[in-house]
């Protein structure tokens, strides 16, 4: 036996004989309203939308999981947005829905806060049904004539397009933070050290990053300055701190959540996360933060039949200690989760009826 053994060859084979559900289907039809089928480039100040994946082999999925539409979050703006609603809604209007993003690009102009208003109301005529933000800004979206500085959330150059989307009936979905740990050094105490060593560039600390609380409450701040807005936290927040969002959806009846890519995160903490779920039954939506071919960036996000099973496993059933994600090891992090087994009355909520109801359909 050797005395060392790297890491990242560490397989280690769970001796623990649980039960095994196998969950094919969805028990009901769900809207899974965090998905990934395009992204965006600025080329010469508008913007090519490249589309990752065909209608056909999407659905194809769908229909064998019983995912009745789905609503591809990053659907860019202009004529990048035009045709991406073209490509999937055009074609299918019942299965998918795109959403809009903020025209950053020409955030220094004079004149942008009314101009991304207006924007989304020529969006909303484009078919665009809501608005994504992306972590861009917070941490990615920097003043380009001054001083350089990053751009924080809550500026007020925003306020108008908060207000456009409540007032044209659009719900934002927004990411404004990570994970804890991707504030914190990347050292032996990290328990994300393997996925940040993978991706250096998803570490936010040092530097003039902002602390992650600084990032929930600046969102916080805008959610209480837009009550008629209603802002979708994606990734439940912070998912790792369930109290600390519970006191915001608590606070701020306008806000709602989604939980993709977090099951890893909800089903290591599952009687705290099945009391969340009990509690705020009408506020979190059915997400999965898909990507298609996303395996070396993403791989607890692939788009797969496998993927969807293992979400209608963690919450339709009481399974102990299984996998979190098909990836051979566990990307985000070396632990295994648990099941919520929720009820049918919370199921039909969570996977249609809240989103269903956010959408307006």
């Amino acid at each position: 036996m050797s005395a060392r053994l790297p890491l990242n060859e560490f397989d280690p084979r769970s001796m623990l004989q649980a039960r095994v559900t196998k969950i094919e289907k969805s028990r009901f039809p769900a809207i899974d309203i965090h998905t990934h089928l395009s992204w965006g480039d600025v080329l010469a100040g508008e913007q090519k939308v490249t589309q990752i994946a065909t209608p056909e082999e999407i659905l194809a999925v769908m229909d064998r999981k019983n995912i009745r539409l789905m609503v591809n979050l990053t659907g860019g703006y202009g004529k990048g947005l035009e045709e991406c609603v073209r490509y999937w809604s055009g074609r299918h209007p019942e299965r998918f829905l795109i959403f809009t993003e903020p025209w950053y690009s020409r955030i220094a102009e004079a004149g942008y806060a009314q101009f991304q208003a207006d924007e989304l109301e020529r969006a909303r005529k484009a078919g665009a049904r809501g608005v994504k933000i992306l972590m861009t800004l917070g941490l990615g979206l920097r003043e380009k004539v001054t001083s350089g500085r990053l751009i924080k959330v809550d500026d007020p150059r925003f306020d108008p397009m908060w207000e456009a989307a409540g007032a044209l009936g659009m719900p934002v979905a927004i990411h404004t933070s990570a994970p804890e740990a991707f504030f914190l050094p990347v050292d032996r105490y990290n328990e994300r050290y393997e996925e940040l060593a993978a991706h250096p560039d998803w570490s936010f600390h040092g530097g003039d990053f902002p602390a992650e609380r600084e990032l929930e409450e600046a969102r916080n701040r805008v959610t209480a300055r837009h009550p008629r807005t209603q802002f979708l936290v994606l990734h439940v927040g912070l998912a790792e701190n369930l109290g600390y969002m519970s006191s915001c959806l608590d606070r701020y009846p306008n806000m709602l959540v989604e939980f993709g890519a977090r099951i890893s995160e909800l089903g290591r903490q599952f009687r705290t996360a099945r009391k969340f779920f009990d509690k705020y039954q009408d506020r979190i939506l059915f997400g999965t933060d898909a990507v298609p071919h996303g395996e070396k960036e993403y791989p607890q996000q692939v788009f797969s039949d496998g993927l969807y099973e293992i979400y209608y496993r963690f919450l339709e059933t009481e399974d102990e200690y299984f996998d979190y994600s098909t990836a051979p090891t566990p990307p985000q992090g070396r632990w295994r989760i648990y099941g919520l087994g929720l009820p049918d009355g919370i199921l039909r909520k969570v996977y249609h009826d809240n989103a269903a109801r956010l959408l307006g359909l």
